[in-house]
């Protein structure tokens, strides 16, 4: 059974907003070795749009850092699964997910591998109201920026967690993963 992994940046205020982070080498780096524990990422509409328009290839040659490129292939060649009811179709290694989310993602779960990982807000919000996540991470940036969006706005029950690992960067950034207590 692959595990579900949800992991996301936020900033001590509490804001996901992707464009409130500042990204370097170390951030980098440390999503290559998520993306490198998945068979696959699972995506809401939101964010699969967001992450295409990003990083699929390709990129215009000096676009941006050198160190960005190991995410930038590793993102490119992963398989994807996205969750939209109104989306027509995907591309980019990707496959469309409709109907009940639960029995799709619990399918996807008793396949053999390493694991899925997921980002974005909404989706993880619905997927914690499952009880389908087996792993959080918060990548926890030192800044406060004073506006959302925010983490599991509206989760209608509590998940209690406890803290697996521990990791500082040298930008003062601390990624912490938990695993739910009672599943």
């Amino acid at each position: 059974m692959r595990p579900l992994r949800y992991s996301i940046n936020v900033t001590l205020d509490g804001c996901c907003d992707h464009r409130a982070i500042i990204p370097d080498e170390d951030l980098h780096r440390h999503a290559v070795e998520n993306l490198d524990q998945a068979d696959a990422l699972l995506f809401g509409r939101v964010t699969y749009e967001m992450m295409e328009s990003a990083w699929r290839a390709p990129a215009q040659t000096g676009a941006r850092p050198d160190w960005v490129e190991p995410f930038a292939r590793t993102i490119n060649a992963a398989k994807k699964y996205v969750v939209s009811s109104t989306l027509g179709g995907v591309d980019w290694n990707a496959e469309l997910l409709r109907g009940d989310l639960g029995a799709a993602v619990q399918q996807l779960k008793r396949e053999s591998g390493k694991g899925l990982l997921v980002g974005g807000v909404k989706l993880p919000l619905a997927l914690a109201e499952l009880g389908l996540i087996d792993e959080y991470e918060f990548v926890v940036q030192p800044r406060l920026v004073g506006h959302g969006p925010t983490l599991f706005a509206g989760l209608s029950k509590h998940v209690d967690l406890r803290l697996v690992s521990r990791l500082e960067f040298g930008s003062g950034a601390v990624a912490m993963r938990y695993e739910p207590l009672v599943h």
